[in-house]
């Protein structure tokens, strides 16, 4: 085994040489095609003694060095594969089923992993740099890439993918996969159904994108919806869907639309949901707004450790739109707007799950959570039976 390693590491080391070759004798002119060409030309010169398949594997690896994503692309193309971190040019690992892996993947150099960050973000019309070294970006199949780069990142490059799913889940995936639990997903159906205010709160990784698209098939089929995200993820299975997705500033600082002004312009956009893929500032008021003033059934997601921290989060950034609103007025708002908060966490083992739902009540001073349902030691647990003005409108729904 030890043998295979070192041919494998020789293999890449010549596959590495023969790409500076053939850069420094071409640069980066011509045509994909016209590369295939010298790559093959090159390889056949320089590497004659090889048999016809180490060739063609040779020149393979060459070719992904010179216009793929190199190491990645085996990984890339692996549908099991969630996401990809490359923490500097010696350090590549990947998530599968919820679980962080190392591979042996590795870059040449930190002059390769810039090559390769390069040719991500080039087509997009993004750079980093010392002057710019942070870039977050969608690439054309959906997948999300965030880069940092020196002086911010310490011990190379770091390049983080997370990979595009072209089909989401849908509600009896994800009670067929654990995440709900199937009398869960009845109370969420009729939730969204009655046209409740949604917020679905988690930590990094934990699925909230995932429940918040399934959540959206529960949505009528004649309902005009409006989504808008900082990075488009979102794939809605309805047909009448307007997508907006706010825009960073281009390398000359100009032309940035956040993802607060989108949320404002879709208000006037007569739609009948309004779906924020993530609240993460001063958006938030103007969600709450919208949830308050006749936009009811729209969905959110927030980063909270809990139903009732999801309450606190949400208030804290609506008090940064900077309109100077006393925190009690933020939190009769919050009061006003929200109906349920569904908490997602990702478990020990991996598997993403919903562990609670909580009803949000008026109290003295702003809101609070009423747990209704939990996930206990993996058993679903119904907490307290409904307030009577929410459990009206479910059971209305759940009658029409």
């Amino acid at each position: 085994m030890e043998h295979d390693h070192a041919r494998d590491d020789a293999f890449d080391a010549l596959a590495g040489a023969l790409r500076d070759r053939l850069l420094a004798e071409a640069g980066r002119h011509g045509t994909a095609g016209d590369l295939h060409e010298r790559i093959r030309a090159l390889v056949d010169r320089e590497a004659g003694l090889l048999d016809d398949d180490a060739r063609a594997r040779l020149a393979a690896r060459v070719a992904e060095r010179s216009f793929g994503l190199g190491p990645l692309e085996p990984l890339l193309g692996d549908p099991t594969v969630d996401e990809v971190m490359v923490n500097g040019p010696g350090q590549v690992w990947v998530e599968r089923g919820g679980r962080i892996e190392p591979t042996g993947a590795q870059f040449g150099g930190e002059a390769e992993l810039r090559h390769a960050i390069e040719r991500i973000l080039a087509p997009l019309g993004r750079r980093v740099d010392e002057a710019e070294p942070l870039c977050d970006a969608r690439l054309p199949d959906g997948s999300r890439v965030n880069v940092v780069v020196a002086p911010l990142a310490l011990d190379g490059s770091i390049l983080t993918i997370r990979r595009f799913r072209p089909r989401g889940f849908g509600p009896d995936d994800l009670v067929a996969n654990g995440t709900w639990a199937a009398p869960l997903r009845d109370l969420l159906a009729s939730a969204v159904r009655a046209r409740c205010n949604i917020l679905i709160s988690g930590g990094t990784g934990s699925g909230k994108t995932t429940t918040l698209n399934a959540l959206t098939e529960f949505i009528g089929a004649g309902e005009r919806i409006v989504t808008v995200e900082d990075a488009a993820e979102l794939r809605l299975r309805h047909a009448h869907v307007v997508r907006l997705e706010a825009r960073p500033a281009s390398l000359e600082g100009r032309g940035e639309v956040t993802v607060r002004r989108l949320v404002r312009n879709a208000l006037r956009m007569r739609p009948d949901r309004i779906v924020v893929g993530e609240v993460r500032g001063a958006e938030a008021l103007d969600m709450l707004s919208a949830m308050s003033s006749g936009h009811d059934g729209s969905l959110s997601t927030v980063h909270a450790g809990s139903p009732e921290e999801a309450l606190r989060r949400v208030e804290t950034l609506a008090l940064m739109a900077g309109l100077g609103l006393p925190h009690e007025a933020v939190r009769e708002q919050v009061a006003g707007a929200l109906d349920l908060v569904v908490h997602q966490a990702r478990m020990p083992a991996g598997a993403r799950c919903v562990v609670a739902v909580s009803e949000v009540v008026r109290v003295a001073g702003g809101a609070a959570t009423r747990e209704l349902y939990a996930l206990r030691d993996g058993r679903p647990t119904w907490r307290a039976p409904l307030g009577s003005a929410l459990a009206l409108r479910l059971s209305q729904a759940q009658a029409a």
